[in-house]
């Protein structure tokens, strides 16, 4: 073990079964005590406590960890030191920390109205350049200075209309949604001024140091993490059921609220977590800990054509992370991010848990992951070696000159053992999609399906804006040939899509075998 307190933390992260958890819960009682005067030091502290409060050795040691995170808002209160590290994707959300972001209408209409007190207009890091022409909406005579004026105090007018003890960010954004004009236009209105919110977070439930889901009794790591080498996709989706459950509408709404807070505080934003449908929530176990919520979005938010879903997972309470499903029949393009945090746990189980999640829930049995997620202008996945993970869980690239480079690359691998592929390599391989579909190496019929060129394809025949399903019949030149049974099965797809939970949409599409095909061959890369 390493000398200092600080770094001997850090190494219980790979110290799992191996180590006596009582020297973890002494070393957590001195660094109670213990005070760091650097911004590095505190957030290493911070991100070491908040992964072993999630994988903690010992319930214990989990007590312990949570006590040093509920005062970490008083550490920083002694802190005396620059404060612009703690604004980083990496660090934001601490408790006793700010961080200033522009949030969409959706997510700052929701972050205000539960945080009224902690969220104000950071008007010094506004260009307010283009507040003019939505602000004489709003504010009575500002149509007299905005027009003709070079230099208007916005801010002055903001501060002037709201009401004592009422925030400038909530009169602006509850007078926005006063206005009697479409949900989507009073969005578009709000969004337009890009404004920046400033969050201070102090000691609040909403901080990563604090934010827990309901959980039962704490899962222990008494022995080593599960490593990739022992995780196989494959024997998970074919494995016993999941325990999944509905969870009660008041239930769903609270955590609905921490999955925005979560979220938000890692300037992170998601469809599904704007446009949440509460009714539709699962709660799935999936096991050591590790507990799933899934749900849909409401009817009018809901996409043309592919089921749309969302989640965060909760490890021992402390959330680790969230995925965006879109699925068509059987594939799944999924999203998966796994916060900074806690990468150093059983990140693969954790995958291969949640594929069994969506292929139980709704029906998918292929899996697809797009460019970005692997690196294609992400830096962040360059350097994890996100497509390494996932070609080790068995995903295999679509694009031909990828699986060249692939299959030169797993060469010079087995050649050199401990080889690493470097980042203009990386690079390259993140230029396709990649999949998993149980076929291994093999091509299957939904390599080269693409949503999109049915988009594609309607706007070429210049067909109407709106339609959905209706759209693709439109496409499909044979449909009047179609069984009555098939043209019935059709219309039961459509008005399934507008149904209370999108999922039978989703399994309804599964069985239409026809439809299917019809997709394929429309969506098919040319």
């Amino acid at each position: 073990m390493p000398a200092d307190p600080l770094s001997r933390l850090e190494a219980w992260k790979r110290s799992f079964g191996t180590a006596d958890p009582g020297d973890l819960e002494d070393l957590l009682e001195t660094l109670a005590a213990a005070e760091f005067f650097d911004a590095d030091s505190l957030i290493r502290l911070h991100e070491t406590l908040l992964f072993l409060r999630a994988y903690p050795p010992s319930l214990e040691a989990a007590r312990r960890a949570d006590v040093l995170l509920n005062a970490f808002d008083q550490r920083l209160a002694r802190f005396s030191g620059d404060t612009a590290a703690f604004e980083e994707g990496e660090a934001s959300g601490i408790a006793g920390t700010t961080f200033s972001a522009v949030f969409s209408f959706e997510a700052a209409r929701s972050l205000v109205r539960r945080h009224p007190r902690d969220i104000e207009i950071n008007y010094d890091a506004w260009d307010s350049s283009n507040a003019g022409a939505v602000l004489r909406r709003l504010i009575p005579l500002m149509g007299e200075d905005w027009p003709v004026e070079a230099h208007v105090p916005y801010s002055r007018w903001i501060e002037a209309s709201r009401r004592k003890g009422e925030s400038g960010a909530r009169w602006l954004i509850e007078a926005i949604a006063r206005l009697s004009i479409p949900a989507r236009e009073q969005a578009e209105l709000y969004d337009s001024l890009r404004l920046p919110l400033l969050w201070s977070l102090g000691a609040s439930e909403a901080t990563r140091s604090r934010m827990r889901a309901p959980s039962g009794e704490l899962f222990p790591h008494n022995e080593p993490l599960i490593r990739r080498a022992a995780v196989s996709v494959a024997a998970e989706l074919a494995g016993p059921p999941l325990e999944v459950a509905r969870v009660p509408r008041r239930v769903a709404d609270r955590l609905l609220d921490a999955i925005m807070d979560t979220s938000a505080v890692r300037y992170r934003e998601l469809y599904g977590f704007n446009h949440p449908d509460p009714q539709t929530m699962l709660k799935a176990e999936l096991g050591r800990g590790m507990t799933a919520y899934l749900f849909g979005v409401a009817a009018e938010d809901r996409l043309p054509l592919r089921a749309y879903h969302s989640g965060m997972y909760f490890k021992n309470g402390v959330p680790c992370g969230y995925i965006e499903v879109l699925s068509l029949f059987e594939r799944a393009e999924v999203g998966f991010n796994l916060y900074y945090t806690f990468r150093e746990g059983e990140s693969a189980w954790l995958y291969a848990r949640l594929m069994k999640l969506l292929h139980q829930s709704l029906g998918v049995t292929c899996f697809s992951v797009d460019p970005y997620q692997i690196g294609d202008e992400n830096p962040e996945a360059i350097d994890s070696g996100a497509f390494w993970f996932y070609r080790k869980l068995g995903f295999r690239p679509l694009d031909g000159e990828v699986r060249r480079l692939l299959a030169r690359e797993e060469r010079r691998m087995a050649r050199e053992p401990g080889r690493r592929s470097g980042p203009p390599t990386l690079k390259r391989l993140a230029r396709g999609y990649i999949l998993w579909d149980g076929r291994g190496d093999e091509p299957g019929e939904m390599d080269g399906f693409r949503v999109r060129n049915i988009g594609l394809r309607a706007a070429a025949a210049g067909l109407p804006v709106k339609g959905g399903i209706d759209t693709v019949a439109r496409l499909i030149p044979e449909i009047g040939q179609w069984p009555e049974a098939d043209r019935a099965a059709l219309r039961a797809i459509r008005d399934a899509k507008q149904g209370p939970d999108e999922t039978r949409y989703l399994r309804l599409t599964q069985r239409h075998r026809r439809l299917r095909a019809a997709v394929l061959t429309l969506g098919a890369e040319r």
